[in-house]
Order: structure tokens, then C-alpha cells, then sequence
């Protein structure tokens, strides 16, 4: 059976350069890429193909890792052109086992709007990745706008990828352990997803979702904590003025991807919440990378039938992309079940 790992990072020099010498690029985040994680980030030929034979991976859909170029203003305009021109090169030079997701300098969102379409249209990216905020500006704030809009028109998918929180946040709630720990305590840890997911709610509540309601978004980690407060959420209902319940918002406009998070319990929750039809299999490579058939091992394990694994393996996916999405205009206001 096909593999496709959705969110599979990269970074290359170029980028790693930028975030060193430009004031205010690293959010602090830099330092969780050293030695054989940031050889395996830079590399996009051999070493990766090798990698991924390993473990079970047919296709990777490469993405710049975190904290992409949000914090690099107008100077991440043409890095962006760049890292795409580079991501394109390397799905050219490997079509049967690279695709890729658009990099946006989301600090200029006209400029990344206009980045947007041609990655799709000119480089054939498949949709793109956000990095949450920039500076203190959530991604229900209106200057987004145009990249919501054009991923809508396009009809291709935007991940959610985790941020680093604020600055005040972390000193606040992720601080006092010393460094390292309070690095980690603030990302992979905890911190990240807290972040992530906190960035969909907020589209549902700033009516992204009701403006553009084709829009797919895409959730790492399971849901980056969304999914296990969905009882809670929802009780958002009593409060807010949107067209739909919040359910639906969940159940027509979110995939969720295992981002190497191998566990047969959160794969079933997620198929609970949102339905077997809108989950995704990625490994978070190289984060997560672990070798000896991993990947290929946890989905041939599931207690799911052909059909269904073939699904969450790969043609989720195929659907999502080479459809462009417009077979989720449909909305499922029913249990996943009943769908």
C-alpha cells in the first residue's frame, strides 16, 4: 500500500542563513535543530530517499519547518520565491516520491497571497503552510485575509503548522526550569500545540469558515489538542453568532494529521470527531523519524479494513489535492458515522 507523509520539513541553508543574521528571524526556536536533525532538514536528495525507504514512506510533501518566515517582514518575500523555487527543483528531480507545500512570508500577506498562486499554479504545490501568528496579529486578524481568500479560490489546503508562544506567554507559564527545559516545555512539549490549536478556534470564531466555507485546513498532532476539548468547544454555541454550529466547522473544514504520532487511540478519537474520510498520515520527519519500517508498520496494524487504511495512507490525500478540495463545499452537519 501507498504511503504519503504529509508533513515532512525541511530547511534549507538559505533560510538557516536568514534566521541567523537577521535581527528578530529566530523566535528561539533554531536551537531545536542541531547535529543530524538539521543535516536531515538541509538534505532533499539521497540521504532523505533512503530514510524514507526505510521506515515505509513512498511520498514525502516537503514543508519548511518552524518558525517558517513569519519573522523576517519584507526580506521573506523573496526567500519565500526561493525556498519554493528549491522545494519545486527537488519534487522535479524525484515526482514519484516528493510533493511539496508552499512556504508564505505571511508577514506580507498580499505578497504571500500572490506566492500562494503561483506555487500552486506555476510550481505545483499542493497548498501551503502557516505558522500561526505574526507578531501579536492571531490568524483571525483581518490582514490574512487575502491568503484565506486565494487558498479558498485555489481550492488547496493550508496546515496550521505550531509557533513558538509569545514571548509573555512563555515567561509567563513555560519559564523557570532553566533553559533547555523551558525551550521544550514552550514547543514540542506542550506549547506548540496549545498555540496551533488555539489559531483554528480562532478562525471559527472570526468567520473565516463562513466567508470562505470550501477552506480546508489542516491540524498536525491529532488535532494539536482541539480534538480532545471538542465537548467543551462547542459549548462556544451559547455565545457566539456564527452560521453553524461548531461542530460542523470541525467536520467540514479540518483534517488532522498523525504528525508521527503513532497511537492507534488518538487515530480512533480522531475518526470519532471528524470522520475517517479527513485524516492524514504523516511521520514529522525528521522530528519524529524512526527507522526499521515504522511507518509502514503502524498502518498495517490498525484495526482498519483495506479500505479504510488505503485511506488514511494516501488517498485522503490524492482526493484533497488533486480534486483541490471542491468535494468538500458539501457540508456534513451529521454524526462521522452517519456520514
Amino acid at each position: 500500500m501507498k504511503i504519503i507523509a504529509i508533513e515532512e520539513h525541511v530547511l534549507p541553508n538559505e533560510v538557516k542563513d536568514a534566521w541567523n543574521t537577521i535581527p528578530g528571524a529566530d523566535d528561539g526556536t533554531l536551537g531545536l535543530n542541531p547535529g543530524v536533525i538539521g543535516e536531515r532538514l538541509a538534505d532533499l536528495g539521497e540521504q532523505r530517499l533512503a530514510l524514507m525507504d526505510e521506515t515505509g514512506v513512498d511520498v514525502q510533501v516537503l514543508s519548511l519547518t518552524t518558525p517558517g518566515l513569519n519573522n523576517l517582514g519584507r526580506q521573506g518575500i523573496d526567500l519565500a520565491r526561493r525556498a519554493n523555487d528549491l522545494l519545486a527543483e527537488a519534487v522535479a528531480a524525484n515526482p514519484s516520491r516528493f510533493q511539496a507545500m508552499a512556504a508564505l512570508p505571511s508577514a506580507e500577506t498580499d505578497a504571500a497571497a500572490l506566492e500562494l498562486r503561483r506555487s500552486v499554479e506555476k510550481l505545483g504545490c499542493k497548498g501551503a503552510v502557516l505558522f500561526g501568528r505574526v507578531g501579536d496579529k492571531n490568524l483571525d486578524h483581518p490582514i490574512f485575509e487575502p491568503i484565506f481568500g486565494c487558498a479558498a479560490e485555489l481550492n488547496v489546503p493550508l496546515l496550521i503548522h505550531p509557533q513558538i508562544p509569545q514571548t509573555s506567554v512563555r515567561d509567563s507559564y513555560y519559564a523557570g526550569f532553566g533553559a533547555p527545559v523551558d525551550l521544550a516545555l514552550s514547543t514540542f512539549a506542550l506549547g506548540w500545540h496549545f498555540e496551533a490549536g488555539i489559531q483554528f478556534v480562532r478562525l471559527i470564531l472570526g468567520g473565516i469558515f463562513d466567508r470562505y466555507p470550501n477552506l480546508q485546513v489542516i491540524l498536525g498532532h491529532w488535532g494539536e489538542l482541539v480534538l480532545f476539548y471538542l465537548e467543551r468547544l462547542v459549548m462556544l454555541d451559547r455565545v457566539s453568532t456564527l452560521q453553524r454550529p461548531f461542530i460542523d466547522y470541525v467536520r467540514n473544514n479540518l483534517y488532522l494529521t498523525a504528525s508521527g504520532m503513532f497511537s492507534p487511540a488518538y487515530l480512533q478519537q480522531a475518526v470519532d470527531a471528524v470522520g475517517v474520510d479527513r485524516i492524514l498520515f504523516s511521520t514529522d520527519y525528521p522530528y519524529q523519524y524512526r527507522p526499521e519500517g515504522d511507518a509502514r508498520r503502524f498502518v498495517a496494524g490498525l484495526e482498519f479494513d483495506d479500505t479504510n487504511k488505503a485511506k488514511f495512507a494516501y488517498r485522503n490525500w490524492e482526493r484533497l489535492t488533486v480534486s483541490g478540495g471542491k468535494d468538500q463545499v458539501r457540508l456534513h452537519t451529521g454524526t462521522p458515522d452517519e456520514r
